[in-house]
């Protein structure tokens, strides 16, 4: 194994312990709030730290959630200048939080990660996925709905922006997986039972 290849598996293993790293749990830890992993929706991320703790542990649960996939690919993007390594460091970070290790690969969906991640690859299409997801968002109140429209659309704008197709296609699996984790929520939109923003889980 060459130096080069080496350096490169461990910027890989690095952002995927990165991105393991639960800022639902931490904060929730800290904040002495329910355990985000067995309460409310059972889910360790922002909306649900968001319901259980109140605005100031759901916001800084998503900072942490962006940072911790914009980090990684940031420094990926400052020293590497290889499309397939930047992307490989993105889908590490992003699959951390999906299936974080010390927590039995049972992590987020994903939803602020992956924009942290996008941001660092491409940020206008960061900002139009971002503003998606809050017209979305105020238009249905469903987080859920907002998050799948967003990753619907999050590919297509990665194609016309960066006409790249291996970060397009890192985006585009990124929204399968989110789409994928948030299959719970789509039988809920169905059924009508889904929670919506600002609503207690029931």
């Amino acid at each position: 194994m060459t130096i080069s290849t080496l350096i490169i598996l461990l910027t890989v293993i690095a952002a995927y312990s990165i991105g393991s790293i639960s800022s639902a749990v931490v904060v929730s830890y800290l904040m002495k709030l329910p355990d985000p992993r067995t309460s409310g929706s059972g889910n360790p991320g922002a909306t649900n730290v968001l319901r259980l703790g109140g605005k100031t542990a759901g916001a800084v649960t998503l900072l942490g959630d962006i940072l911790k996939g914009f980090a990684p690919v940031l420094v990926a993007r400052l020293y590497m200048d290889s499309p397939s390594i930047i992307a490989a460091v993105a889908l590490a970070a992003f699959l951390g939080h999906l299936f974080p290790i010390l927590l039995r690969f049972q992590g987020g969906k994903g939803v602020a990660t992956a924009l942290g991640v996008i941001a660092a690859v491409t940020w206008p299409t960061a900002l139009l996925s971002l503003g998606t997801w809050l017209l979305m968002a105020v238009a249905s109140r469903y987080s859920s709905l907002s998050a799948i429209i967003t990753a619907l659309l999050a590919p297509i704008y990665a194609g016309y922006i960066t006409s790249n197709i291996i970060y397009t296609g890192a985006i585009g699996l990124i929204s399968v997986l989110i789409i994928w984790r948030h299959r719970s929520n789509i039988q809920n939109l169905i059924a009508g039972t889904e929670t919506r923003i600002g609503q207690k889980n029931q």
